[in-house]
Formats: C-alpha cells, structure tokens, sequence
C-alpha cells in the first residue's frame, strides 16, 4: 500500500504490480480509443460514400444498362447500423463522483440507525470523558491550594508559637488579647 508517498520494503512489490496493472489498463484504454476512432473514421467514410450514393441515384446517369441498387443500399444501411451498434456497446468512460452528502441519498433507516445508535453513544461518552476530566482538574487545583493553606497556617502557628514561647508575661498578654478579640 502507499500512504503520503512513502513506500517500504515490504510495500515495493504491491506498488510495482499496482504500476504494471495501471499501465497494461492505460495502453488497454489507449488500444480502446483508437478503435472507437477508426470506428468513427469509418462510419464517416460510408456516411459519406451512402451520401455520394444517394447523390448519383437522385441524379441519374443516362446508362443503357439499369442495376437494382436496393440490395446494395439494404446492405449499406445494414452495415451502417452495425457499425452504430458496435459503438455504442463500446465500454464508456468511467466517472469518479467525489461528494459529501449531509443526509443520505439511499438508506436512510440504516444511517439513522447508525448515527443515533452508535455516534450518539459516542458523543455521550466523551462528553462524560471532558467532564471528568475537568472535574479532576478543579479537583487538584483546589486540592493545591487547600495544601499551600495549610502550609501557610503552620508557618503562622509556629511564629506564633515561638514569639508567645521567648517574650515576656505584658507581650503574652497582648498576643492572648489579640488572640481574643479575633475569634
């Protein structure tokens, strides 16, 4: 297989028969094509010469010998339509049709089916997906904060801890009074 122009070793073979299979299809096509041209050419050439034909028994010769020219004309006109046949039983391009349909042309129950059925579901899952993992996120930011808090109530515990343990008794009653009124 090859994807973005990149091949390996273990694709070289696939892509050498894919090229002899595309070129033996182009010189098939090629052959195709000048057939139908020659076809043409010739359809062309007896559409001519039946117009030719048909301009010399409208204006008539004055020949001593007469011929039955119906024979001769039914066979034309029966290789004519041959020919017509031939053409149009020829293999006809074939048209690549590249397009993004919002609602199906056929089968609608099945795509339904599927896109309620199946996406639906999907789409619920991931939704439930982003909200976890939104909620985690809330949930350690906060867990943070609630740690850098905690850290910063023992840092004020232990100064307070420390200047209750080394002041006097009339700086002990201050801190006590503050301790007080701030409850």
């Amino acid at each position: 297989m090859l994807f973005m122009g990149t091949t390996t070793n273990n694709e070289q073979p696939g892509t050498e028969i894919l090229g002899l299979v595309l070129e033996e299809l182009t010189q098939e096509q090629k052959s195709t094509n000048q057939t139908i041209a020659d076809l043409v050419t010739a359809v062309n050439s007896l559409g001519n010469k039946v117009d030719a034909f048909k301009n010399e028994l409208e204006k008539p010769k004055s020949i001593s010998v007469v011929a039955d020219t119906k024979s001769i004309q039914h066979s034309i006109q029966k290789g004519i339509t041959d020919i017509k046949i031939m053409l149009g039983s020829q293999p006809k391009n074939i048209i690549r049709k590249f397009q993004i349909l919002l609602f199906p042309e056929q089968d609608a129950k099945l795509f339904y089916k599927i896109v309620f059925g199946r996406w639906f579901l999907m789409i619920v899952i991931a939704l439930f997906i982003l909200n976890v993992y939104n909620w985690s996120i809330h949930y350690t930011d906060t867990q943070k904060e609630i740690k850098l808090q905690q850290l910063e109530n023992d840092r004020i515990r232990r100064a307070w801890t420390y200047m209750y343990l080394n002041n006097s008794k009339k700086v002990k009653a201050t801190m006590e009074k503050a301790y007080l009124k701030s409850e």
